[in-house]
Parts: structure tokens; C-alpha cells; sequence
């Protein structure tokens, strides 16, 4: 087997989107959702090897997952299917213009059955950089020691790590978070997270600039932080650099930070400079954002450049 560019694992879910008030009966859509299954389907779509692995269902959900994986081109060869558990299922309600609830059902699923068995041989084929988020770890106490076990056992094999902080509140508290996550980040060469998240991987009373330099003597070699409509900043051991956002019109900001961590690996496997990585991932989450779905307005490699320079209502003939 070909040693993949991204590995990644994590639970898949099934999202059932409506457009309305579920109360009042609103028409369902059937959409992928997950982080890890996200960026692997952003890092796919720009033409990198992508592989994917978790505990998936049998059931009819577990099926839909895999299809829909496969035809992204993310491979799903070392995942493992689980005939006991169901498919986590969420569903999105556009309650408002402006205002998206999310309802959860995965408790029990099979994603949250994860163990150590299920990642070891697909990390012994090797890859070139293995994503984590701190989803996966919330999920159950095996999910945990997998991801803890996966990230020491890259980290020692010389494989990059990239920890996305990606915080759930459902899931755990804060203080739970940054028990697990703030040895966890020893292990990655790139950790992001969101303002709001940094405390969960150092000291939860110490400024940006403080957490940062203890990631880094600690061994991390980026530090990305999202800032929103804002943009990012880029820490590094040469200094901090600051990326600005693409103008577009936001209809959907579900899944926007797992394409700017796709876009960012996209372009750390094509070998781009830190300001090369931060356009590219720019350049994601403004189609993330600008269209609706978890992933599926993710753009392929012919279609980077489409949003540079762009006018609102653009229409390309």
C-alpha cells in the first residue's frame, strides 16, 4: 500500500440538514460531516493522497459514509466496520437567516468505539503528516488512548503532527479538554486553534504571545491561530505572521476551519513557504464559507484561483 500524504482518524457522522424550523416539519438533506473527513476530502480534492480511518457502522448511515469517501477519491481501506453500533447522526437547523442550531445523536456510535487496534496498522504504512483533532479524544476513553497513542507513535517514527484544537463544549468541559490536549500538543509540529481555544493547550491564564512560546519550547514548530473574519496569525520561531481573509459573501460557516487546515496542509505538502500556506488556506475557507455544507464546496487544484480578484456576482463565461 502507498504511504498516503494525510492520515487522519475520527468520527464520521451523517448530517440532515434542514431548511427550517424542524418543528414544522422542514425538508431533510443526507450530508457528510466530520472534521478529520472534512480536511481529508479538502486535501483529496487539491490531487493529495488522503486516508481516513475510523470505526463506520454497518448499517445503511455506515454505508453512505463510505461512498461518499470513496468517491472523494480519501482512502478507507484500514477502517474498520463495527455491526454492533449505529452511525452518530446531527442535524442542522436553519432556524433563522442568521441563526443555525445543531442537535446531536452519536452517543454509543461506532466512530466513538475507536480503539488502538484500529489505527496501528494504518500508521505503520506510514504517511507524510498524521491530523488529530480534540474531537476524537472527547469522544470515549478508547478513542483518547488511540489518539494519544497514535500521535507519541508518529511523533517518534519522525512523522509531522497536526493537532487542531477543535473544541466541542457538548462533549467535555474545559477543564477535561486541557488535561488531554495540553500533553497531547508535545507531540505535534503544527497545533491550531482559535483564540478562544488556546487555553486548552497551555496555561488558561496566560496571553497568546505566553501560550505560544511554551508550544514552542515544547517543540512545536507552528503555531496557527484563527481569528475568524479576521483572518489567522502564523507563530513561528522567526517571528509571527499575520493572513488576511478572501472577501466573500458568508452563507454557511459550518466546516470553515477544517478547509483553512486542509488548505494549510495542502500547501505544506506542496512545499510552499509559510505566507504560500496561509493564502491556501485562506483560499478554502472562503469557499467553505461562501457555500453551504460541511464539505462540499471545497474547491479542486483548477479551482484555486477562481475567487482571486473576484467581484460579488461574478459569473465566469
Amino acid at each position: 500500500m502507498t504511504a498516503p500524504d494525510l492520515l487522519t482518524f475520527g468520527e464520521a457522522m451523517v448530517s440532515l440538514r434542514s431548511t427550517g424550523p424542524l418543528a414544522s416539519g422542514a425538508t431533510l438533506s443526507m450530508h457528510l460531516a466530520g472534521a478529520e473527513s472534512n480536511v481529508a476530502v479538502g486535501v483529496a480534492r487539491l490531487g493529495h493522497r488522503a486516508a481516513w480511518v475510523s470505526r463506520v457502522s454497518t448499517d445503511e448511515f455506515g454505508e453512505y459514509v463510505l461512498r461518499q469517501l470513496r468517491a472523494e477519491g480519501v482512502g478507507v481501506d484500514g477502517v474498520t466496520r463495527d455491526a454492533e453500533r449505529q452511525t452518530g447522526l446531527m442535524f442542522l437547523e436553519q432556524r433563522s437567516a442568521d441563526l443555525t442550531r445543531v442537535q446531536y445523536y452519536r452517543a454509543g456510535s461506532a466512530g466513538s468505539a475507536l480503539r488502538v487496534d484500529d489505527v496501528k496498522a494504518p500508521l505503520a504504512t506510514g504517511a507524510r503528516m498524521l491530523h488529530l483533532t480534540g474531537i476524537t479524544p472527547a469522544l470515549s476513553d478508547t478513542a483518547r488512548e488511540a489518539t494519544r497513542w497514535a500521535a507519541e507513535t508518529a511523533a517518534a517514527a519522525g512523522v509531522p503532527v497536526c493537532l487542531d484544537v477543535n473544541y466541542r463544549a457538548r462533549l467535555w468541559s474545559r477543564e477535561a479538554a486541557r488535561a488531554v490536549l495540553t500533553p497531547l500538543a508535545a507531540y505535534a509540529s503544527t497545533v491550531i486553534a482559535s483564540v478562544d481555544e488556546l487555553d486548552l493547550v497551555g496555561d488558561p491564564g496566560a496571553d497568546e504571545s505566553t501560550v505560544v512560546a511554551d508550544l514552542l519550547g515544547r517543540g512545536v514548530e507552528t503555531v496557527l491561530v484563527k481569528l475568524g473574519a479576521d483572518g489567522a496569525r502564523a507563530h513561528t520561531a522567526d517571528g509571527v505572521t499575520h493572513a488576511g481573509v478572501l472577501p466573500v459573501t458568508a452563507v454557511d460557516t459550518v466546516g470553515a476551519g477544517d478547509a483553512f487546515t486542509a488548505g494549510y496542509l495542502s500547501g505544506w505538502f506542496d512545499g510552499l513557504d509559510l505566507a504560500g500556506r496561509l493564502r491556501r488556506a485562506a483560499t478554502l475557507g472562503a469557499f467553505a464559507v461562501s457555500t453551504r455544507g460541511d464539505c462540499e464546496g471545497l474547491p479542486r487544484r483548477a479551482e484555486l484561483a477562481l475567487l482571486d480578484g473576484h467581484e460579488a456576482g461574478s459569473v465566469l463565461r
